[in-house]
């Protein structure tokens, strides 16, 4: 019998440990992450769930002579973005992976 108290209290420890990584999903969506280029001339502004919230483009980066130098800047800053999106969902949601090997969880 003591086998079955020690699976009930690993599969408490189960949902314990999923209730709070989805606690750390949903704080994930609320965070904003901030991606720039072209020394802050263009800023992109997405979730911890890398969804893009905003594009901010300094007028003075806006040539129409060079519309593929700001093309690159706007691309620059999203990737930046979500970067730090990507590395900020790891080391949040990495407490949880901790020890285990799980590949491709998060």
């Amino acid at each position: 019998m003591r086998g079955m108290g020690n699976m009930q209290n690993m599969m408490k420890q189960m949902q314990k440990m999923q209730k709070k990584m989805a606690e750390a999903q949903e704080e994930l969506g609320e965070k904003q992450i901030e991606g720039t280029a072209g020394g802050g001339m263009v800023t992109v502004i997405v979730s911890g769930h890398k969804q893009v919230l905003d594009v901010k483009i300094n007028e003075e980066v806006v040539d129409p002579e060079d519309i593929d130098m700001l093309q690159d800047l706007v691309l620059a800053a999203t990737n930046d973005a979500l970067k730090k999106a990507e590395e900020l969902t790891n080391s949040t949601m990495g407490q949880f992976t901790k020890g285990m090997n799980l590949p491709g969880m998060f």
